[in-house]
């Protein structure tokens, strides 16, 4: 059960002490002040109201660091959902956000506890990478109305039409608005440059906030905005359940708790790279579960782990859960405390934060770095990027991962090899035979000899090559010693070739089957007890049991 124990559990049994607790509350307060601004705007970007994007953080990132299997793992919104929650809301509104990310906390528990942790980093990394630049694009693209100013009173969600919208109202830019947006841009990029130690998010808001009240700039303001906005943390409840409510929000829910479970282990293998540990991956995608269960009784948005800000919490010198949920708790203190100094927070100023986090998410240097790979990749990365921006991000990631798997087995099937020929033998030191596999073979024999794994988009091949004899030898050994693979296709495949050699009255030899072809072969039933087919540990063995077989014929 050592893979299901919270990491907490794990950092208080190897003894906790003032020392940590003050490393982990420095390092706590450092991300929420990162958190803070990040937050709201990512909730806004969403098509919330921002004081959803502080309860999720309050709320799920505390959580995420209770029950998580990383030792300093940071969670709460992130730009990931950003595309998904805004079309959910546009579909279904809040309340069906609500569900489908109830449900996607469901399945993430299920997840884990059927132990897919290490499956979901398999997804390839030009889908990864494809999906997350087309998802930044498309959140730099939704705020350039609030960081122009354009008077526009319904801007398309439509990619194209998005900017075929700003493009018309290029004229109605407001000097004010730009100069609030320009100046907390400035900001933030300046300070990353010259001083990256410093809360760049933070003190542009600070600072744009300033500009607007000193100079009564009029400008949009998170006040203006949302004038309503709640000051306190609201009472737990459950969202709204209906049969056919959740069959229709199944698609989204599993979209949400893909992207949760996908960009969770990312951070958690960066973390891992920054301070040389291991997080717990199955325990990992329960504790984000339950941290998007808890987020929708609060009312809050999706949540996962957040690399930037988990990068920043180790910097900053955490060195345990602690320091995540120090965050969550001084991020409440602010939302009890100081939220109304939210309503002097200028649109622009967000909109801003959002460019600078859009930026980061594409990773221009990897996005690059894939576009120099084989065209496969190429393909792959371009596609996924394309229907991430132009249709649906559900649709981009189902088609590339769908792709990626079709060029990787294809790739996969040119590497397996099928020999009856003159060649030399790659079994060498196993077999101890360095000669022709053919020299002094037995009068009536045929051998065959597979290299590589053996699924269905290459199970056909063996079949075709013994079309191709021409003629029907007494007995024919198959080499199978370096077929480390057999899938349900391959297993196929050589039950076919086996009932093809008995028709004909061949006896087959099969040769240094590994464990698991050899299990799988044994679950169709084949096993060694068979008439007119056996097992050998080797080739050498193989060639005497052939030379018994028709000798005694």
């Amino acid at each position: 059960m050592q893979g299901f124990t919270p990491k907490i559990i794990t950092t208080m049994r190897e003894g906790y002490n003032p020392g940590l607790f003050k490393a982990d509350a420095v390092a706590g307060l450092t991300v929420a002040i990162v958190a803070l601004p990040l937050s709201m705007a990512l909730a806004i970007a969403s098509g919330a109201s921002p004081d959803k994007g502080l309860i999720t953080a309050v709320i799920a990132g505390f959580l995420i660091s209770f029950l998580g299997g990383s030792r300093v793992q940071v969670g709460g919104p992130t730009g990931a959902f950003v595309v998904v929650v805004y079309n959910v809301i546009a579909q279904y509104g809040y309340d069906g956000l609500l569900l489908a990310t109830f449900m996607a906390g469901l399945i993430l528990i299920a997840a884990g506890a059927f132990k897919l942790g290490r499956l979901i980093k398999f997804i390839p990394h030009p889908v990864v990478t494809g999906f997350t630049a087309g998802i930044a694009v498309i959140i730099a693209s939704s705020q350039v109305k609030d960081f122009l100013g354009l008077s526009l009173d319904n801007v398309p969600s439509e990619f194209l039409p998005k900017w075929q919208a700003y493009f018309s109202a290029i004229s109605s830019v407001h000097m004010a608005t730009l100069l609030a947006g320009g100046g907390a841009f400035f900001v933030i990029v300046a300070l990353k440059r010259f001083a990256p130690r410093l809360p760049g998010f933070l003190i542009a808001l600070v600072l744009a906030s300033i500009m607007v009240a000193l100079l009564k700039l009029p400008v949009d303001t998170i006040g203006t905005r949302f004038p309503d906005m709640p000051a306190t943390m609201p009472m737990p409840s459950l969202p709204v359940f209906g049969w056919a409510r959740m069959v229709e929000l199944l698609p989204s829910a599993f979209t949400i708790a893909f992207l949760a479970g996908i960009e969770a282990l990312l951070s958690a293998v960066v973390a891992d790279g920054m301070i040389g540990t291991r997080h717990r991956s199955n325990q990992e995608l329960i504790g984000q579960g339950i941290a998007n269960l808890g987020s929708v009784a609060f009312g809050g948005l999706p949540a996962t782990g957040a690399i930037a800000r988990t990068a920043t919490n180790i910097k900053a010198g955490a060195k345990t859960p602690v320091a995540g949920m120090m965050h969550a708790l001084f991020i409440l203190l602010f939302i009890l405390f100081g939220s109304g100094l939210m309503a002097y927070v200028p649109m622009a100023a967000l909109a801003a934060i959002l460019f600078v986090v859009a930026w980061g998410m594409c990773e221009i240097d990897r996005f690059i770095a894939l576009l120099r790979m084989p065209n496969s990749d190429r393909a792959v990365l371009l596609l996924t990027f394309g229907l991430t921006i132009l249709v649906d991000l559900t649709v981009a990631i189902g088609v590339g991962v769908t792709l990626a798997s079709l060029l990787f087995m294809a790739r996969m099937s040119e590497t397996v090899e099928l020999e009856n020929g003159n060649s030399a033998d790659r079994e060498g030191q196993s077999d101890g035979d360095d000669l022709d596999q053919r020299d002094d073979l037995p009068s009536g024999v045929e051998v065959f000899r597979i290299s590589g794994p053996v699924f269905f988009g290459v199970a056909g091949e063996l079949l075709d090559a013994m079309r191709k004899i021409g003629r029907t030898p007494r007995v024919i050994i198959l080499r199978m010693r370096l077929v480390p693979m057999l899938d349900a296709s391959g297993v196929t495949m050589i039950e076919e070739f086996i009932e093809q050699a008995r028709v004909s009255g061949a006896k087959i030899i099969l040769s240094g089957v590994q464990p698991q072809p050899r299990d799988m072969l044994r679950r169709i039933g084949l096993s060694e007890d068979e008439a007119d087919v056996c097992f050998a540990a080797d080739y050498a063995a193989a060639l005497r049991n052939a030379e018994r077989l028709t000798s005694s014929g």
